[in-house]
This record gives C-alpha cells, structure tokens and sequence, in this order.
C-alpha cells in the first residue's frame, strides 16, 4: 500500500439480517433444520476509495445511506462482510451520541476513561485534562454523571477529548454543527490547526456549506453504494443532484445559439432591462464571463436563460468597482404553468465558499408564477462590498410541496465575475474602514 495512503478501503460490503419480529429471530437461532426466517440487507456493496494522509475528506449521502456504517467499519467498531479497511495511524472518533460514554460515570471519569481506550495511561490523561475541560466548557458539570448532559453538553465532551489525544486520523460523524456558535467556531479553529499539522480528518455532515470550507474532496453514497469520488465542489453537486433532481447536459453547441455571436454591451443602459433580448433561447453561454464548467442541476420545469449585471449603469463590465449600485436582472422562461417559484443568487468563492446570497423564500417575498411558455424578468439590487478578486455567481429556482424542496433550475457557477482590486483590505467584504487615531486626555 502506498505510504502517503492513510485510509484504504476495498470493496467494502456489509450485510444485515433483518427480522419482522424478536419471535422470528429466536425461531430462527432455535430451528433444528436452521430454517431462515430473515431477509436480507446489504448497508453497504462493494465501496472502494482511498484517503491520503493530510486530506480533509467529506462524506456526503442521504439518511440510511450507509455513511454511519462505513465509518464503523473504518473505525473497527463494525466488521465488513466483505472486503477489506487499511487504516495506518491512532483513530480518534466521534461516531454517535453515547458511544463509549458511561452514563453513570461523570464527565470527568468518562475522559480519562477514554484515553485508557486510546492507550494513554492516567497520569497522561489526567495531564490533558486542564486543557480538555476548558474546551468542553460545561462549568460544574463536567464532574456530574453524563446521564444528567442535554446532548449539546455530551457532544463538548466528547467532541473535546476526541480531538486532545493527539490522533493522526480524527473522524466526526454529524458533530460540527452542534452547540452554540462560539463553540463551533472552536471546533473549526481546532479543525484548522489539525490541517496545518498534516493530520487526517473523515467529517459526515450534511450542512455542505462547512464540507465546502473544510474539506479537500468528497464521497458521495447512496443506497450503501459508491456515487461519486472527488473535489468537495464535484461531491457536492453530485450529493445535491441526489436530494432534488438530475443534473441536465448544457447544450452549448452553435446550433443552439444564434448564429452570430452576440457581444456584450458595457456603457449601454439605456435598454431598461440592460442587454436582454426578446427571444426564449439560452443566451448565458455568449456571455465573455460564462463560466462552461458550471453545473446545472433540476427538473426543467422552469429554465433560466439570460443574465444581465449592470454596474452603476454600465452592462456586463469587465470589472466590477467597490462600492458601486448593482442590478442583476435574470431572465426565466416557464415550461409547465406553476406557481409558488422561489428564485435566488449567490456569490461564492473559488473554493465554493458562500460569501453572500438568498432568495425569495429567505426574504420574504413573492414567489414566481406563470403560465407555461411565458417568460418573466428578475431584477435584484445591491451594492458592492466585495474585495477584489474573482468570485462566481450561482443563480437559480426552486420549489417546494409539502414540505420537499426541488431544485427546477439551478445554475452554479454560472459566470465568473471580476471585482476590482481594493489595497489595503483583506478577505471577502470591504468594510470601507475610516481608522482614527485619538490622543487620549492627560490625567
């Protein structure tokens, strides 16, 4: 196995049998002719990927996917029916509430217990403790019995002594997005210092925007088979095209654009919906900031096909200037007569970061409706806050019915979009700061 590999997973499969009823298992464990009263289910089949050390890989998939199973199995909590786990490093996992805890026990004990596990011995443990509890910060309780924690109090602890016994590979199962905000932001300044140390980290969430920041690649399952393997960008639309609708091939070649190639037209505002034509072709693909690696997911009930950004009444600028009046105005046609149509945008950075974004439904505001084959403008209005740089705008409508939402056209990544240069200033926003030095009265 290669050295730089610190997780190697080989046609992994993991069978269950299931019985309708405990009376079904006990004739079965006590039929002289071993009669089968079972059916079987395969959580996992045949799953091979491999995980490097220093990655940060995100595992993404729907409830009873069989995510929890395949860290179990990694985790050596579980054993595969089939094929085989190479882990080579220390483990420290965070799979399930109450896993390894002893109710009974305070938080205390329920720590160095679970460094004795991890093979360190009490006087190393009760070293670590200090720093541990301050972590965890739960006050007093930390010296109470786990039985009287709320859960949000349980995963601190757990969560603390998980990541301060210094492990080479750390595993968290749905445990980031809990606790208060300051807490998780701890967690994710700890998650930062384990990158920089070059440590192995496997994270299942389902809250893509934190996989998005963290990680390196994805794995996608599905009905405990394998979907996809990549950039955490690439696992994420593949995980969204799972949870509302089929990614669509975007037809770009010239017969489904006008014969001529139309340019942008900065400088011209005097159309009052910028550049947009009359037409219901898809005409984003001409625009000189398309972006043809984006990713189309939805049903097609609704298609988005044309964009205009005006800048402080320049059309479709090369650059976009700080602190400038922004239109975005989005042209839709409908396909099927719908309503209740939720249409939002979003910039976001190379990495997939949400830096800004909403949408009807978050807003507020009335949502979309139209007759089939009728075609209707968006128009949004901001200003320019953003540091200079290239950021990318996603654009999209959804739906949702009886509580599911469905993607009807989404377009991530649409256009790329410069932002000029703005000195002095660092990260996402420009705050337009004004420093000010005050001399302080004599006393």
């Amino acid at each position: 196995m290669d050295i730089n590999i610190a997780i190697s997973v080989r046609n992994v499969s993991k069978k269950f049998r299931l019985f309708s009823s405990p009376k079904e298992r006990l004739l079965e464990a006590l039929h002289p002719f071993r009669k089968q009263y079972h059916h079987e289910f395969w959580a996992l089949k045949e799953v091979s990927f491999d995980v490097h050390k220093g990655e940060i890989v995100g595992i993404m998939g729907r409830n009873g996917s069989g995510k929890s199973t395949l860290l179990q199995i990694i985790c050596s909590v579980m054993k595969a029916t089939q094929g085989e786990v190479w882990v080579k490093g220390r483990i420290s996992a965070l799979l399930e509430l109450g896993a390894g805890f002893n109710p009974e026990f305070t938080g205390r004990d329920n720590v160095i217990l679970n460094g004795a596990i991890m093979g360190f011995t009490r006087k190393e443990m009760l070293r670590k403790l200090p720093e541990i509890e301050a972590f965890a910060d739960i006050g007093e309780f930390f010296d109470q019995p786990v039985k009287t924690y709320s859960s949000g109090m349980f995963v601190r602890v757990a969560f603390a002594a998980a990541i301060h016994v210094d492990p080479e590979i750390l595993i968290v199962d749905e445990a980031l997005s809990v606790g208060d905000a300051k807490f998780q932001h701890r967690c994710f300044q700890r998650i930062r210092d384990f990158m920089q140390q070059g440590k192995t980290i496997l994270v299942v969430s389902h809250n893509t925007d934190t996989l998005l920041r963290i990680c390196h690649r994805g794995v996608v399952v599905d009905a405990g088979q394998l979907r996809h393997v990549g950039s955490i960008s690439s696992a994420v639309d593949c995980y969204a095209e799972l949870l509302y609708g089929s990614t669509r091939k975007i037809d770009i070649s010239p017969d489904s654009t006008n014969s001529g190639s139309r340019t942008d037209t900065p400088g011209d505002a005097s159309l009052p919906l910028g550049s947009l034509s009359e037409d219901t072709r898809d005409r984003i693909s001409e625009k000189s900031c398309y972006n043809e690696h984006e990713t189309r997911l939805g049903n097609g009930a609704v298609k988005i096909i044309d964009f205009d950004l005006i800048v402080d009444g320049e059309v479709n600028p090369h650059e976009i200037k700080t602190n400038k009046d922004i239109q975005l105005i989005v042209k839709i046609c409908f396909n099927e007569s719908i309503s209740g149509v939720s249409f939002g945008f979003a910039i976001v950075s190379i990495d997939g970061t949400y830096i800004s974004g909403t949408n009807s439904e978050m807003m507020g505001r009335p949502f979309l409706s139209a007759d089939a084959g009728k075609c209707i403008a968006v128009r949004l209005r901001w200003k320019s806050h953003f540091v200079g740089g290239e950021r990318f705008l996603n654009i999209g409508c959804h739906r949702v019915v009886d509580g599911e939402k469905t993607f009807l056209d989404v377009r991530r990544s649409v256009a790329k979009l410069k932002f000029a240069d703005t000195p002095g200033v660092y990260g996402f926003v420009d705050l337009e700061m004004d420093p000010e030095i005050i001399e302080l009265p004599k006393h």
